[in-house]
């Protein structure tokens, strides 16, 4: 009879080839996990070639889920359970795995010619190299293979199910159902029922094989975790945003106009804003970044919300027709979900490095508001706010997300119809002005009061039509202007707009209120930093923490807060763009960068250190 062991967290890593499906196990895996209730956090991790050779190193996909009883804020800083598909998984997620912890392996993959691929002298099954792990070798292949013997199948097909073996078996392991899975990969096949039923079989036989053998004498469950009371379910980082666009149309009462063209790791928000034509979303893959952003920009100044999704480089062909929104005055939201570079760089991997670039990324003085959200489930909020910043000012507003978030997921708590924001547009119906006669007429840039926005209108609108173009406009008319006074008066006008944008305070988390050092974050840095600081307290280190999700501008209360510390310590995926700008805003501030650029996130453990060290030396 088996053991059962309650757990409160646990932290599981899923890796193979390519092509060996370790995301779409995952994916599974989470899905079940979330559906039990527990809080979790997920680090896919993909090659960044198409297709790699099958067996090598640069071709290990892997997908890492910490899961718990409690709030967590991180995928974990190292796995204690490693499934690994074949030797170069085994070797390229090996010095990972933290000690003692638990391996199960896939032999049928551990040939002589498959270990010398990766480097491997002597089978690591065989030579005690791995005696400090609990190994589980388990022939995969074979076993799948065997329990698919009575489908109607290949063995090719049956050989491809063995990573739905595998999660029947680590579902057995952790006490996760597989009904939804079930039903998961009879939709997902729905053409070829046959090979829905045989992946179907190969995870039940996972399960009884965890069940039935002797080798795993111990299962584990965790608990539900206790979270607010409400409707969850599990959600990514470009999931949410793609929905916020979709509420932010629907709350604002416009049609949404999505230009894009696919670029890793911002490819799904088009895919998932695609499905969502009732709401009134129209998407457009484009031919190219320049034309994506174009039509976007003229979905805008035909009435609706137009929108631009992109990376890194897409963003940098982007940036012309930005600067023509600015001068413009016209909303317009572009997602920029970062990724490594410079260029191509490592395409498939996370950084923090295009805030310069959103900042100050234009020709000329074309400043635009930037925000980040903080975490997957963040993106929803973030994309409404990024609309009422747009729709109110006129203005672009860029959002900076990261493939650390675009990728990974966590369970979001569904908000109520009541709470989403009212953000609704009033265009420009008649005439604002008279000219030098008396005569009324429409002034394009006569601006609101409080916001500095000019009016709305609609093209095709009786009586209001009005010059555009990219050649600096005269105040009020819009009419072309070469004059000195009146360009330096639009370029201030429009700076002006920017640093009135109304944004939350900065909140503070100092419990006590005696803590010498704050650690201020932005973007997907604030879960690492948040459990490092859990970490600090828990030892009885003093230390507070806040998080900048509005960049440009930032909140009014920001130099207050900075001044209450002796030092500001900043955690970023690049080498120090945020402190650059903090000392250049806020010059008094002692400001102590921790940076670096691995493609990966931090772990909480190294900003644990760190955050000490600097604790420690005053």
């Amino acid at each position: 009879m088996n053991t059962v062991r309650q757990l409160d967290r646990v932290v599981i890593r899923f890796a193979g080839d390519s092509g060996d499906g370790m995301q779409l196990t995952g994916d599974r895996f989470t899905a079940e996990t979330a559906k039990l209730g527990n809080d979790l956090s997920t680090l896919p991790n993909y090659p960044a070639e198409i297709r790699a050779p099958a067996g090598t190193l640069p071709g290990v996909s892997s997908f890492q889920i910490h899961f718990a009883d409690t709030d967590i804020l991180t995928p974990g800083d190292q796995p204690e359970v490693l499934i690994a598909m074949n030797p170069a998984a085994l070797k390229a997620n090996l010095n990972d795995l933290k000690a003692g912890g638990t391996i199960v392996v896939n032999t049928d993959e551990f040939t002589k010619r498959n270990l010398t691929k990766v480097g491997y002298d002597a089978n690591p099954l065989e030579d005690g190299s791995l005696d400090d792990y609990q190994v589980h070798a388990v022939a995969l292949a074979t076993l799948t293979i065997g329990a698919l013997a009575e489908h109607e199948v290949s063995k090719k097909d049956a050989e491809r199910s063995k990573n739905m073996f595998a999660l029947g078996l680590v579902s057995w392991m952790y006490s996760r159902p597989t009904e939804a899975t079930e039903e998961f990969l009879r939709g997902k096949f729905k053409a070829k029922p046959a090979i829905a039923e045989a992946n179907i079989a190969a995870l039940r036989a996972g399960w009884n094989y965890g069940d039935t053998t002797e080798a795993f004498a111990v299962r584990f469950e965790i608990p539900p975790a206790k979270l607010n009371s409400g409707t969850y379910r599990n959600i990514t980082g470009n999931q949410a945003l793609a929905w916020g666009i979709t509420a932010a149309g629907v709350a604002s009462g416009l049609p949404v106009f999505l230009g894009a063209y696919p670029i890793t790791p911002a490819s799904d928000i088009l895919h998932e804003l695609s499905k969502h034509k009732r709401f009134g979303v129209t998407t457009v893959q484009a031919e190219d970044e320049i034309a994506a952003v174009g039509a976007a920009l003229g979905a805008s100044w035909g009435g609706a919300l137009g929108v631009t999704t992109s990376s890194g480089p897409g963003i940098a062909l982007k940036s012309e027709t930005i600067s023509l929104a600015v001068s413009l005055e016209l909303p317009l939201l572009v997602v920029d979900v970062q990724r490594a570079g410079p260029s191509t760089g490592l395409p498939t991997k996370t950084e923090q490095a295009d805030l310069m670039m959103a900042m100050f990324g234009r020709h000329g003085e074309a400043p635009i508001a930037v925000l980040a959200p903080q975490s997957p489930s963040d993106c929803f909020d973030i994309m409404l706010e990024a609309a009422r910043m747009a729709l109110t000012y006129r203005t672009p507003v860029m959002v900076l997300s990261d493939g650390y978030i675009a990728n990974g997921a966590e369970p979001w708590r569904l908000p109520e119809l009541a709470d989403i924001p009212d953000i609704s547009v009033e265009f420009a119906t008649e005439m604002n002005g008279v000219d030098a006669k008396g005569e009324p007429v429409f002034l394009p840039y006569l601006r609101d009061f409080d916001t500095l926005a000019r009016p709305w209108a609609v093209p095709g609108t009786p009586g209001l039509q009005h010059r555009i173009g990219g050649i600096e406009k005269a105040d009020k008319t819009g009419d072309i202007s070469y004059d000195p006074e009146n360009h330096d008066h639009m370029v201030r006008t429009r700076a002006a707009k920017i640093a009135r944008i109304d944004v939350p305070d900065l909140e503070v988390d100092d419990p006590a209120g005696d803590a010498e050092v704050l650690v201020l974050g932005w973007g997907s840095t604030w879960g690492p930093i948040g459990a490092a600081v859990r970490g600090l307290r828990d030892k009885g280190v003093p230390v507070a923490r806040a998080h900048l999700r509005f960049l440009n501008p930032m909140p009014k209360n920001t130099a207050e807060i900075l001044a209450r510390y002796d030092r500001v310590v900043v955690p970023e995926m690049n080498l120090g763009q945020l402190a650059l700008l903090l000392r250049g805003h806020f010059p008094g501030t002692n400001v102590v960068g921790y940076n670096k650029v691995r493609g990966l996130p931090f772990t909480s453990n190294e900003l644990q250190d760190a955050i000490e060290e600097v604790i420690k030396n005053g």
